[in-house]
């Protein structure tokens, strides 16, 4: 998944990875980007980013603390490669997010999405994880199918959507 994403970056490219997380994902791609932005909703994750960007004297990356709605530390268009790893599944609204992605991108911009599509599974998920988030140890995963996922991207005005074979789990799709 790294290295296609990889794949679509030019030196001079903006990249913005939402739902960063610790910034993994956005510390491997920093040195094939001109500059990259990490979002995240927790602080404390933003916090550790940053500290790992400084421990692997990454100076190319600028974490955010903010959900993805009330973001505007960019311009809409400005961004050239935008990741959404992990984290589509987690989005109460993936509708309106999806649309703040497609502002953000500039025409011709790469979406890069890893989404878990717990829908495509035979286990019970909803059933399970709906027990694990009783008793705290679950956040608000949405099951959905990947078609689902499909079609509110492409409804958000995405097109030429991509399905490489990654080698994953098949409840993950890589787009």
């Amino acid at each position: 998944k790294v290295a296609i994403t990889r794949s679509h970056l030019r030196p001079t490219d903006t990249v913005l990875d939402i739902g960063c997380g610790t910034g993994s994902l956005a510390l491997l791609l920093a040195p094939h980007a001109g500059r990259v932005h990490a979002l995240d909703v927790s602080p404390e994750m933003v916090r550790i980013g940053e500290e790992k960007a400084a421990a692997q004297g990454i100076e190319n990356v600028t974490f955010h603390a903010s959900p993805l709605h009330t973001w505007d530390a960019l311009e809409p268009g400005s961004v050239d490669v935008l990741c959404a790893y992990n984290i589509l599944h987690l989005v109460e609204d993936r509708d309106a997010a999806l649309q703040q992605c497609l502002r953000l991108l500039r025409p011709g911009g790469w979406f890069i999405s890893s989404t878990v599509a717990l829908g495509d599974s035979w286990v019970p998920y909803r059933p399970v994880l709906t027990v694990a988030r009783w008793f705290g140890k679950a956040p608000a995963v949405h099951v959905m199918r990947g078609a689902t996922l499909e079609a509110e991207i492409e409804r958000a005005g995405f097109v030429d959507l991509e399905r490489p074979d990654v080698g994953a789990r098949p409840v993950i799709r890589f787009l």
